[in-house]
């Protein structure tokens, strides 16, 4: 690499969910890296203004279901058709439900798994069918709820948790060849995290459960992402990375 050539110059990233606050924050630092952009998502018009936040030319929208796998199938061929190769796929797709589950209904659990572990899978599987020649990076991204036992997080926690068990076992399939990993948020600030921080007294106790004393911002998980990614990690593989203010392993601090 010369001295004035970035660090992902030449190199394309697929990002699912996209236009989400992650998302935004992620693509910005990777194209300020110099990488190519196939942004995806259900709403093309927010990934369109995204795409032309970025250098010109280097990010394109395309529209995206992650929850149908043809919709993604159709996503990584489109991204090799429109730049010849793919190096790197996030999935940022996913949703939350705070109920217990004698409350939950079998299709608000069935729209939890869907939004959250059949987006991830269907990611894995496009991924084996497109990368495994040429190789890459996978993330995906998991919860604290899938890392320790949160009241109210029956579904969001066993789909979560169910990320963690593909990315240990898709990890071990594609050794040598794709990398995959995925980032264990806490409670994020971003527009999918409005309905659990409706109040100040719910935000108040969402703070209180993060030993870090803070929520996070959608740049304390775009930079562990971003930093997945770089080819120059390539012997990081089948690893799930808590970027949760300590919610999952962290008692916080009582006051005495």
């Amino acid at each position: 690499m010369t001295t004035n050539q970035r660090v992902g110059e030449g190199r394309v990233c697929l990002v699912i969910g996209a236009a989400g606050g992650i998302g935004t924050d992620l693509c910005r630092r990777l194209a300020a890296d110099g990488w190519s952009l196939q942004l995806a998502g259900r709403t093309v018009a927010s990934l369109e203004a995204l795409a032309g936040a970025l250098p010109a030319g280097r990010a394109h929208a395309h529209g995206c279901d992650a929850t149908r796998f043809a919709d993604v199938d159709g996503a990584f061929d489109a991204a090799v058709s429109r730049f010849g190769r793919l190096d790197a796929a996030v999935n940022l797709a996913g949703s939350i439900l705070l109920k217990p589950a004698h409350l939950t209904s079998e299709e608000e659990f069935a729209r939890t798994v869907s939004a959250n572990l059949a987006s991830a899978f269907a990611v894995v599987r496009a991924a084996g069918r497109v990368m495994r020649a040429g190789g890459g990076s996978v993330v995906l991204l998991a919860s604290a709820a899938g890392r320790t036992g949160l009241a109210n997080h029956e579904a969001i926690g066993a789909a979560k948790a169910g990320v963690i068990g593909l990315v240990m076992s898709a990890a071990a399939t594609y050794a040598g060849s794709i990398r995959v990993n995925c980032v264990a948020p806490g409670l994020v600030r971003t527009a999918m995290a409005r309905g659990v921080l409706s109040s100040e007294a719910a935000e108040r106790a969402s703070v209180a459960m993060h030993a870090a004393g803070r929520l996070g911002e959608p740049g304390d998980v775009a930079s562990m992402i971003h930093w997945l990614v770089d080819p120059g990690n390539s012997w990081v593989t089948g690893q799930v990375f808590g970027v949760d203010g300590g919610l999952a392993t962290v008692r916080p601090r009582v006051k005495v």
